[in-house]
């Protein structure tokens, strides 16, 4: 029996200010990528408390989602030196808009970050072959035409904090 398939569960957060939105710069092994402040879901947190760690990881700002953008997936597939097989990767990304709370002054930016930008919907749009992923500008897009959903469309089981060393809730 073959080993049972999962996409890489994703939290992204959509954070607009005054009509621009902050975006990383980051190392990936395709070069320095732009992408929303984002990152993988840690064992034993829920999406929410995910998606305001990833933005405190990797900007330096507080960060409280306060509505759910969208629910996304995307295929990704990276020639692997010294493999024939590309490494194929599906990411299933939950995107969040919210509030941006104060720099943590003194914190360091998440390894591979090189910085945080700011960039509006057209310097993003012209950007788009530097991104990360298409799901970036998806997101953004999404974000503009105001869809939003409520954070009570997503139930985290307490069971999912209690088998964790340290609760991440909500």
């Amino acid at each position: 029996m073959s080993e049972r398939w999962k996409p890489s569960t994703t939290v992204a957060a959509i954070i607009e200010q005054d009509g621009k939105f902050l975006l990383v710069e980051e190392h990936t092994p395709e070069g320095l990528r732009l992408n929303n402040p984002a990152g993988h879901l840690d064992e034993g947190e829920s999406l929410v408390y995910g998606c305001a760690r990833e933005a405190l990881e990797e900007t330096m700002y507080l960060f409280d989602p306060t509505d759910l953008v969208g629910v996304y997936m995307a295929r990704f597939q990276r020639a692997a030196p010294n493999v024939q097989q590309a490494e194929d990767i599906t990411y299933l990304r939950f995107a969040f808009a919210g509030t941006l709370g104060r720099l943590q002054a003194g914190r360091n930016l998440d390894t591979g970050i090189v910085r945080t930008l700011w960039l509006a919907p057209d310097e993003m749009r012209a950007s788009a072959a530097r991104h990360r992923s298409p799901l970036v500008l998806q997101c953004m897009e999404d974000y503009l035409r105001g869809q939003r959903f409520p954070l009570t469309l997503i139930h985290t089981d307490a069971s999912i904090c209690a088998l964790s060393s340290g609760a991440k809730a909500p």
